[in-house]
């Protein structure tokens, strides 16, 4: 088949615009052309892949360092609100982030239809958690890519995205639900007025997307996913099982203390790492344990003293984490929907400590399918931190169902499959 253009379009978050990176490393690979639409402050990050990028503004134009201390202090303004319980967390985190949301949808209107026409993509990958008019409207398929936990997917039996509730556990569901849907209305009709504008059908209070007509990636892996009440059909529903990018090699380095120990790593992703009083807690609690300690700091290096940092520890303001992974024995993560299926993929035991949006869905999950641990971000203690970790790496059950997770896992590779299906679609 002769080659054709697919153009990827990710929200502007690390998670998603790294997962789309693994599918059109793929999908060239088959002889395809790939590239992407970005928020400008991203645009840098693809063509660090060596993909054509080209900006859409979702915001008010700024240049790229402003947009990141944007987010930067939107992030480290919530850090209070980060210890509360997911429902807690509507009327302040998730309610700022919706209006953001719904205002990124608006600026891109202005960009995106101009965008398009001079890309002409043959296909559009779209991974964001709104739906954008202009991209229905191009008049070639689109396919969506679902980056975040599953339950994404609206399911009368499936926990409310973002509400961290267990599978079981059905009057929390109504609770998020119920609490969602008041905090969030005028968000939403807000965003339904804008539909009608560009004239297209109002979604059901609490929904911002629809599935794709043609193909949806979902990247949670079949291992983890939720039994529910309708079936997701797999003519239109994929499991990508996580989508493992190519990243560059990464050499462990020398500890001072603790030579041989297990090798753990600690992250919270870019915006987690603002949190820095949490980080040198858990650095001064695992500083003494009998583990070797790779920690992700972000662009907060300039914070930590040398007294911060014990001889077991190791600092670095970036990790390329699917090469580091592989190499460790157990994950401490914020819940991110690349940590967590990464882990997964690999084989490797989590604990999970989130902080908002999905982190509190996955922390759940990991522990109620028996892939690690869920843990409050400060609610614990250092027995309690010492005790997951020593059944991360020595408890038969975990290590059992962590191998079949990952033998499956390996045995489809996401991005792989994801490109002979966008193949298939561009054949047809």
């Amino acid at each position: 088949m002769s080659q054709k253009t697919i153009a990827f379009f990710p929200e502007a978050a690390f998670g998603p615009a790294l997962n789309s990176v693994g599918i059109a490393q793929a999908c060239e690979k088959l002889g395809h052309k790939a590239v992407f639409l970005s928020d400008p402050g991203f645009v840098e990050v693809y063509q660090g892949y060596g993909f054509e990028a080209h900006p859409v503004a979702l915001s008010e134009p700024m240049e790229p360092e402003a947009m990141a201390k944007f987010w930067e202090e939107f992030i480290n303004g919530h850090i209070p609100n980060f210890n509360k319980a997911p429902i807690d967390q509507v009327d302040n985190y998730v309610k700022d982030c919706w209006e953001a949301i719904v205002d990124s949808a608006k600026w891109a209107e202005k960009d995106l239809p101009g965008v398009l026409a001079r890309v002409k993509p043959d296909l559009i990958c779209v991974d964001n958690v709104i739906m954008f008019p202009a991209i229905k409207q191009f008049g070639v398929p689109w396919v969506r890519i679902i980056s975040c936990s599953e339950a994404e997917i609206s399911d009368p039996m499936v926990p409310p995205h973002l509400s961290g509730c267990r599978a079981d556990d059905t009057a929390g569901h109504a609770a998020y639900r119920a609490r969602f849907n008041k905090v969030i209305k005028p968000i939403h009709d807000d965003y339904n007025a804008f539909l009608a504008g560009c004239g297209e059908a109002p979604y059901d209070l609490g929904e911002f997307f629809e599935a794709s007509p043609t193909m949806n990636f979902l990247l949670y892996p079949e291992p983890c996913k939720y039994d529910g009440e309708i079936p997701l059909d797999p003519g239109r529903f994929q499991y990508l099982e996580g989508c493992v990018r190519e990243e560059e090699p990464f050499e462990i380095p020398q500890f001072k203390a603790n030579a041989d120990a297990p090798l753990i790593y600690l992250s919270f992703g870019s915006l987690g790492a603002g949190d820095t009083n949490l980080l040198k807690r858990l650095m001064r609690t695992l500083g003494k344990l009998p583990y070797r300690v790779l920690v992700n700091v972000g662009d907060y290096t300039d914070s930590y003293a040398p007294g911060d940092i014990p001889e077991n520890c190791h600092i670095q303001s970036w990790y390329p984490q699917p090469s580091v992974i592989p190499q460790v024995d157990a994950v401490i993560h914020h819940g991110g929907n690349n940590s967590f299926t990464e882990c997964l993929f690999f084989g490797k035991p989590a604990i999970i400590m989130p902080y908002v949006w999905d982190g509190h869905d996955n922390a759940t999950r990991v522990e109620e399918t028996g892939h690690g641990f869920g843990f409050h971000r400060s609610d614990w203690t250092d027995e309690q931190l010492a005790g997951a970790l020593e059944k991360c790496l020595n408890d038969p059950a975990i290590g059992t169902r962590l191998a079949e997770t990952s033998a499956h896992m390996q045995s489809r590779h996401g991005p792989t499959k994801a490109a002979k299906i966008l193949d298939d679609i561009l054949a047809r």
